[in-house]
């Protein structure tokens, strides 16, 4: 009765009140984004800075339009490397997380190997992945495996064990075995913590990915169009093949976020 009407007052919204929302959440960002193109705009016209060290926006926008098949190419070709990363990652981070639950020997060994992994720069482990598995793909989605791992493992293991123990005691006075603690209890207390997790490696799959390239491998990749062209210095191209790598990482987030709205629509956040 009570889901009944929060559906019935939630379609009640007029739709002016929520287009106003999407305005005031997504407008300030939009204006902050136009005008500091236009003072970057200016700023190289009134200077006239050379184009090899900052080009227009412009100048990048009309290269992006002339090579936008090419360079999509190139950012699918990337992406393909961030989404098999992220796939390994976050699953072999959410498996082992439920392992951690079971056995937290494990888990109390993994933290401080997290905290030490994060810390090193990606650009370290770089060099090393390309030794280990080659100058082709293989490097570039082992790096973003270890990328999205901890992350995903640290978040999913809190998200397990964050709830009360009022709750299990619950369960338990009903006789619920442990499966169905985890599928009724434990999972989606955990669900907000794994999309937590899950957006930030989407922008950090596209990072290591495209950091990973820099060393090396196919020109037919964002990273080594966007190294390569910078080295001759034709930095339009290559603010115009970061404008696509933006764009996919962006997308990719966005796609993550309708994804967590479509499995836990009863979350407090998406209610409000």
């Amino acid at each position: 009765m009570a889901t009944s009407t929060r559906a019935a007052k939630g379609a009640g919204v007029p739709l002016s009140h929520r287009l106003q929302n999407v305005a005031n959440a997504y407008i300030p960002a939009v204006l902050v984004f136009i005008g500091i193109t236009i003072a970057w705009e200016a700023v190289v016209r009134v200077f006239d800075i050379d184009t090899f060290l900052i080009p227009a926006p412009s100048l990048v926008f009309g290269t992006f339009v002339e090579n936008s098949a090419q360079l999509f190419e190139y950012g699918l070709n990337t992406f393909r490397e961030a989404l098999g990363g992220f796939a390994i990652g976050c699953t072999l981070g959410i498996v082992t997380a439920m392992l951690a639950v079971r056995w937290r020997p494990l888990a109390r060994l993994l933290v401080p190997i997290s905290v030490a992994s994060n810390s090193v720069p990606i650009i370290a482990f770089a060099p090393l992945a390309i030794v280990w598995f080659g100058i082709n793909e293989g490097s570039k989605i082992a790096i973003v495996t270890v990328m999205c791992f901890f992350p995903t493992m640290i978040s999913t293991f809190r998200g397990l064990t964050s709830i009360s123990a009022d709750s299990l005691e619950l369960m338990r006075s009903y006789a619920a075995g442990e499966r169905a603690i985890f599928l009724k209890l434990r999972l989606p207390a955990a669900l907000p913590f794994m999309f937590t997790a899950f957006k930030l490696c989407s922008t950090l799959s596209m990072i290591g990915a495209i950091v990973t390239e820099f060393f090396g491998g196919s020109v037919k990749f964002l990273g080594v169009y966007i190294k390569t062209e910078a080295n001759i210095l034709h930095t339009s191209n290559a603010w115009a093949a970061i404008i696509v790598a933006c764009l996919l990482g962006l997308g990719f987030y966005l796609i993550i976020t309708l994804i967590e709205r479509l499995v836990m629509p009863w979350h407090i956040s998406f209610r409000s």
